[in-house]
Formats: C-alpha cells, sequence, structure tokens
C-alpha cells in the first residue's frame, strides 16, 4: 500500500530485454541504501517487488502484462521516474490509499503554465472516466492528486510548484503518457452497481 506522496525521482540507467518481459535497473542513492530485495517500491505508481540491490541501484522485473498497462514499458536509460517506497503501519496518511495497481494509462492533452503553477488535461477511457468525481482522488504516474475537473473522456488537474520540482509531472509535455490508478472506493462502487444486474 501506497500513499502517493512521491520520495524522490530515480533515474532509469538499464533497460535489459528479458522477454517476455525485461529488468528495470534504477539508481537512487538513499533509497538503494534502505532497500532490500524483495521490497515493495511503485514506479511511476507501478508496484514492483525489488529483486537486486547493487551499490546505489536497485532492479526490478516488468511482465508483459505490466508493459502493456502501463508507461514503464516505454522507459529508456536517462528517463526519471516517481518513487514511493510501501507504507509502514503507522506511518502518516499524506496523500490517499493508493495500491500500486495501475488501471490505464492517460495522455496530457493541454498543460497551461501560470508562472510556477500548471493546469493539466488528460485524455482517459471512459472506463477510467467512470471512477473519477471532481474534488476525488486520483494517481498520475504515483502522484496523489485532486480531481477539479473530470469528463467522460478527460479530467484536469492544479499542480502547485512543489509537485512539479520535486515529481515528474514537472517535466510532462502534450502527447506524454501517464500512468493512471484511480480511487480504490470508486472501483468497489462501479462494481456494486454493476452486480446489481448480474443474475441473481
Amino acid at each position: 500500500m501506497f500513499s502517493g506522496i512521491v520520495e524522490a525521482m530515480g533515474e532509469v540507467v538499464e533497460v535489459r530485454p528479458e522477454p517476455p518481459g525485461c529488468r528495470l535497473v534504477i539508481r537512487h542513492p538513499e533509497i538503494a541504501a534502505a532497500t532490500k530485495v524483495a521490497d515493495s517500491i511503485a514506479v511511476n505508481g507501478c508496484c514492483l517487488t525489488v529483486i537486486d540491490v547493487s551499490g546505489d541501484t536497485f532492479a526490478f522485473q516488468a511482465g508483459p502484462e505490466t508493459l502493456s498497462r502501463t508507461n514503464l514499458g516505454r522507459l529508456q536509460p536517462g528517463s526519471l521516474v516517481n518513487l514511493e517506497r510501501a507504507l509502514k503501519v503507522g506511518d502518516r496518511m499524506g496523500g490517499h490509499f493508493v495500491t500500486g495497481h495501475i488501471d490505464g494509462t492517460a495522455e496530457l492533452i493541454e498543460r497551461r503554465d501560470m508562472g510556477e503553477w500548471s493546469d493539466c488535461w488528460f485524455r482517459v477511457t471512459p472506463q477510467l472516466a467512470r471512477q473519477m468525481a471532481p474534488k476525488g482522488s486520483v494517481a498520475v504516474d504515483g502522484v496523489s492528486l485532486t480531481i477539479v475537473e473530470s469528463l467522460p473522456d478527460r479530467f484536469s488537474v492544479a499542480l502547485i510548484p512543489y509537485t512539479l520540482a520535486v515529481t515528474t509531472l514537472g517535466r510532462i509535455k502534450p502527447g506524454d503518457i501517464v500512468n493512471i490508478e484511480t480511487d480504490l472506493l470508486a472501483k468497489y462502487v462501479q462494481r456494486l452497481l454493476e452486480a446489481r444486474e448480474w443474475p441473481s
């Protein structure tokens, strides 16, 4: 379980093919020093299991399902990624409940910069949009955000200077693809409504 409060940006140093998936090697000295094999870390919001720690780097294996449903398959050496280690029992919950299970991707279609602040619109599928509501929560590349507006095919968020400075969202531009995890409670509400139509 995660909170959507990004701890750091790491740098991808290697993307090694391991068919049908790949191995991602990421560098961040402070996180590597406090990480061990089998730890869970959210990489751009996607929960992955550490399989190796070496010096200031740590590695993950990403399978075909992960690569097809997230933006991790687009990473290359030099890419920056958002990192958050799994919560400990008793940690403060600063964002919202984030599982690290990506529901789909979205495309940045508009970015309006106002000094050090930005408003961003993302295009999503109707399936994802059904689980979004104004003032609800969403994780974008692992960053816990509040939805400003929500339409059947897109939604908007307002990004403060701090978020732009300490996450990869400060660098995104129209056309970029981000990972989306909708609110956990919205999924269960939608499922309960769907189940009312099931045969008894």
